[in-house]
């Protein structure tokens, strides 16, 4: 005989925890179980540090994956990687590699102790909440789970080279995307380089557009190699009534170029050109079609370099929300933690437009985007009046409870709904520890409830030898990471011959180098065909002639001579 499943292990119930009496100080036994199509209307999750917006997070997370919903996670703060720490068995020896021993001496216990401690606790508190230890593993066997680095080697590379290519057909023909396609690529690569790009009044911004804009209305996918060149040689004479050299001088181009060019030649950019392609359809399902989690971990890197990441992929995932069909259920998610910074309320980054854009379409496709914050004064909350749910945790200031109930008002109003203030704002200031308030568009009214026990080891944001340790094992499951191909022309009689470009080392660069437009630029042609086993690499190289005037009367030496020196 079959044992019947609990009631929040039912298709499309996202069980979160249960209902909280304030008042009372105490659970009630109703389960909070959250229906995952609520999701393609968004979620926002709001609280400071404390409050327990991670363990709410993680667990959304772990119960998207258990009803094989694919999810891309961004991770600025190093937190997400702990859905990995999921251990069925339930040893000591699971949790030993990952407690903080500096937390076990403060208790004046072992690291053994405290592994062993940690263990029961995890068992209890899944136990408490009516989860067996059966259920961590039902979630590790739902989904396969990776946490990308890009710009780092920690853990699975993923290059943004082909991040410029063109972009599909329904965006080509939807004038506006479009335009915001072009608009947002400019600024994210002008970000990189630390230059603030506005899209009226920038030069370089105005530049770059009209080069990616030509370029993809023809076809051409583009690079940042190739990219570099077409600034010193643009495929256009004029740019708006001005002619080019008029409205950007060739010098200035080429300090332009340069810029770029030494940001591709650095040596710590180098690591943004291996792994896997920037492909979302990949990042979602493996081969087989198993949904995947991928966290997308931004840790390590710069502000700029974080919002030139974050600003591709938002595209990328923009452009592939269009290219599917239409469901009013959930298909996949779109997580970020941390928001602060790429969606402020005045500013306008890069990351906004592209996230803007998701928020209001996104929904019609089935893509759910949840965003989690701990600064709620640093969120566009008319731009939230597009969210469905918000879950509200504990709050630090009345400053940021004023925002938050601006933005809650905001997406009543949008629904259509009535919207007590008062009643609400007198149960911010109850909330506690691990307590959320949620109000649900789709539902009648906010309900106050804990969050359930995460299934995942909750130790905190890991260090990028803890993401090496976790990701080494996956490394040869990787399949097939694409090379990098040295942009730029061929000469047609060896195109068809030509191999691969080899990875950049310090002896073979598959960069171009940049060069003044007054300087002219040969290829040779080969003398010779290709084998099968060799590979075509062409090497810069400077060529200077002139002529030498070789004068001695006494020998009665008076010749000239041509010469060249390669």
């Amino acid at each position: 005989m079959k044992t019947a499943l609990p009631e929040y292990e039912k298709l499309g119930a996202f069980y979160l925890g249960k209902e909280y009496d304030l008042e009372a100080g105490e659970c009630r036994d109703n389960l909070i179980l959250y229906d995952s199509k609520d999701l393609t209307t968004h979620a926002v999750c709001v609280g400071m540090t404390g409050s327990g917006k991670t363990g709410l997070c993680l667990s959304l997370l772990e119960e998207a994956a258990i009803d094989n919903i694919p999810v891309i996670a961004i991770d600025p703060k190093g937190d997400l990687g702990n859905v990995f720490l999921t251990f069925p068995d339930m040893k000591p020896q699971d949790y030993r590699p990952w407690i903080d021993e500096s937390e076990a001496a403060r208790e004046g216990m072992s690291p053994d102790e405290y592994a062993e401690k940690t263990a029961n606790m995890w068992k209890e508190g899944l136990a408490s909440w009516g989860q067996s230890p059966g259920r961590i593993k039902r979630f590790r066997d739902a989904v396969d789970m990776a946490i990308y680095t890009p710009g780092s080697t920690a853990g699975l590379p993923i290059t943004v080279l082909r991040s410029f290519n063109a972009p599909a057909q329904q965006i080509l023909d939807d004038r506006e995307a479009f335009r915001e396609r072009v608009s947002s690529a400019a600024s994210g690569l002008l970000a990189l380089i630390r230059i603030d790009g506005d899209p009226l009044n920038s030069r370089e911004h105005i530049l770059i557009s009209n080069i990616l804009q030509t370029a993809w209305l023809a076809g051409r996918d583009m690079d940042i190699p190739s990219l570099i060149k077409e600034i010193q040689n643009p495929p256009f004479h004029s740019v708006g009534v001005l002619d080019l050299e008029t409205f950007y001088p060739p010098k200035d181009r080429t300090e332009l170029a340069m810029t770029l060019n030494i940001l591709l030649a650095s040596p710590t950019f180098a690591s943004w050109l291996e792994g896997e392609p920037l492909d979302i359809k990949r990042l979602l399902y493996t081969k087989e079609g198993k949904p995947r989690l991928s966290i997308m971990s931004i840790a390590h890197l710069s502000d700029p370099e974080r919002m030139f990441f974050v600003t591709i992929l938002l595209n990328e995932i923009l452009s592939w929300v269009r290219t599917q069909p239409g469901t009013s259920s959930l298909r996949a998610i779109l997580y970020m933690d941390e928001l602060y910074g790429y969606f402020p309320p005045t500013k306008n980054p890069p990351s906004k437009t592209p996230m803007l854009t998701l928020l209001k379409q996104a929904r019609a496709y089935g893509l759910g985007c949840v965003l989690a914050t701990q600064n709620p004064v640093d969120l566009d909350y008319k731009g939230l009046s597009n969210t469905g749910t918000w879950f509200l945790g504990r709050l630090q200031t009345e400053r940021d409870k004023a925002r938050v109930l601006e933005g809650l008002e905001g997406a009543s109003i949008q629904a259509g709904q009535e919207f007590n203030k008062a009643e609400m704002e007198a149960t911010l200031a109850g909330l506690g520890r691990r307590v959320f308030l949620m109000n649900n568009v789709h539902e009648n009214r906010p309900v106050t409830f804990q969050t359930r026990w995460a299934l995942s080891y909750l130790r905190g944001p890991l260090t990028r030898q803890q993401i090496r340790t976790l990701m080494d094992p996956l490394r040869p499951k990787v399949a097939e990471k694409p090379t990098p191909t040295a942009p730029g022309h061929i000469p047609s009689a060896t195109k068809a011959k030509a191999q691969p470009a080899p990875q950049m080392t310090s002896s073979t660069a598959t960069v171009r180098p940049v060069i003044p437009d007054d300087v002219k630029e040969t290829f040779l042609d080969l003398s010779q065909p290709i084998s099968e086993s060799s590979r075509l690499v062409y090497r810069p190289m400077m060529l200077g002639t002139g002529e030498l005037h070789f004068v001695r009367s006494t020998y009665k030496v008076d010749e000239w001579r041509e010469t060249g020196l390669l």
